[in-house]
């Protein structure tokens, strides 16, 4: 097929969400809460600077967020601990166990492609979106 790259990008984008969430949903979680999960792995933050790394991945809609937090803290997943949302030992249980699923799913993705390929792939998209953004401004 002689189709644009923009075409390949969106089309891969739209598989690629589509694996993670069929990933994730095996463990039952979802992508939103697979990135709090992630976020408080490196360490306790207070609400609002969890909303502040959040918030560009997850958009405006506060219900959604306030839905997301509510389910992992009452699955036991999220605690507060002065004043800071932290990982529990079950969480923390849940986002190693949501890697190992996710990279599992990379792995998959990426078979028959090779190191040098995957390399060179990333290279391109990269500088290929500098260029776009530089000549966009």
């Amino acid at each position: 097929m002689n189709k644009p790259i923009g075409y390949w990008i969106k089309r891969l984008d739209a598989a690629l969400e589509l694996q993670l969430d069929a990933s994730l949903a095996r463990i039952k979680l979802t992508k939103r809460q697979w990135h709090t999960l992630g976020t408080l792995s490196d360490g306790a933050l207070l609400p609002e600077q969890l909303e502040d790394v959040l918030q560009p991945l997850w958009g405006g809609d506060v219900r959604l967020r306030e839905r997301e937090l509510a389910a992992l803290v009452g699955r036991g997943m999220i605690t507060m601990i002065d004043n800071r949302l932290a990982l529990s030992e079950r969480g923390r249980e849940k986002y190693h166990e949501a890697q190992r699923v996710v990279e599992e799913a990379r792995q998959d993705l990426s078979m028959g492609i090779g190191i040098d390929e995957y390399a060179m792939a990333l290279s391109v998209l990269e500088r290929m979106s500098l260029s776009a953004e530089r000549l966009a401004r």
